[in-house]
């Protein structure tokens, strides 16, 4: 089960058929430290989305992001000689959307990441990888009959990180069901969602998190050749967002994990050393500024 949960998040963390797709540019830090150890995870993240107009409702969408993940293990002797504990990604993609009839929306996106501990000073082949991702939005938050507000996503995604030769798939939706209450279902977040006015609102949610880099100079472990190293979370908890004005945001998420798995993996995508697997606090913070 925890394999199938590790492929889904491997996808769903490089999709960006979320509601981030409304973010023109965010920067958060993400901290838990790790019960019972002496580990920790660290993580800054920024990304932005720059939509340029080329028709009606039409545009092409570059996106870039940077990650800065400090993980710290100090709790396994084999470990000890392990020095590296900086990991950084970067990825630059392409976007595209458009209208399609009986608001709809068309949208895609391929790029390439690269996710390493850079132990080389410089990126290596397998450092590199691919995503790409295809969607259809169909969009009633606006509507004219009084019904309540609803949004459907659905599409495909593909990530070489996953080491799967096919796409996955990909669900969401959101819902207004009363005054003021809304709930989302899909990956890789669900919550619902109570707003006091236009400026405070706070949510109960479950959301997938993690990381995933390269290894340039891989670990020889007891079970094998560790050649990346990956984090895969799953948790719950409250969050608080506050609106500055209708474009700028700063929110605050708190949580406990019940999915918690450090691990190296080899080269076929096998698991070679379990590092942790006891859940823990969640903390994440940032500051968004929206369409």
């Amino acid at each position: 089960m925890k394999s199938v949960l590790a492929a889904l998040f491997l996808v769903l963390a490089f999709a960006k058929a979320d509601a981030q797709g409304t973010d023109l540019f965010r920067a958060e830090y993400t901290y838990f430290p790790q019960r019972k150890s002496d580990n920790s995870f660290r993580r800054f993240r920024t990304f932005a989305n720059i939509p340029l107009k080329v028709g009606e409702g039409t545009y092409f969408v570059p996106f870039i992001e940077y990650r800065n993940v400090h993980m710290v293990i100090r709790d396994t002797e084999r470990f000890q000689e392990f020095s590296t504990d900086r990991y950084e990604s970067y990825e630059i993609a392409l976007g595209y959307t458009q209208p399609l009839k009986n608001n709809w929306r068309f949208g895609s996106r391929a790029g390439v990441l690269i996710a390493s501990d850079f132990d080389e000073a410089k990126p290596v082949k397998d450092d590199y990888f691919v995503s790409a991702s295809a969607y259809f939005i169909k969009n009633e938050k606006k509507r004219d009959d009084g019904g309540k507000p609803w949004q459907l996503v659905v599409g495909v995604q593909y990530s070489t990180t996953v080491g799967r030769p096919f796409p996955l798939p990909y669900l969401n939706y959101y819902r207004e069901f009363k005054k003021d209450w809304s709930f989302t279902l899909g990956a890789p977040k669900m919550n619902l969602r109570y707003r006091f006015d236009d400026k405070n609102s706070v949510q109960l949610y479950a959301r997938l998190d993690g990381f995933y880099a390269n290894i340039q100079n891989d670990v020889d472990t007891n079970g094998g050749i560790g050649d990346n190293i990956s984090m895969t979370t799953a948790m719950a908890g409250p969050g608080y967002q506050y609106n500055f004005t209708k474009h700028i945001s700063v929110y605050v998420y708190a949580g406990y994990t019940f999915l918690n798995e450090i691990r190296l993996r080899n080269t076929d995508g096998d698991d070679v050393k379990i590092i942790n697997e006891t859940n823990t606090f969640y903390s994440r913070a940032g500051i968004k500024f929206k369409i």
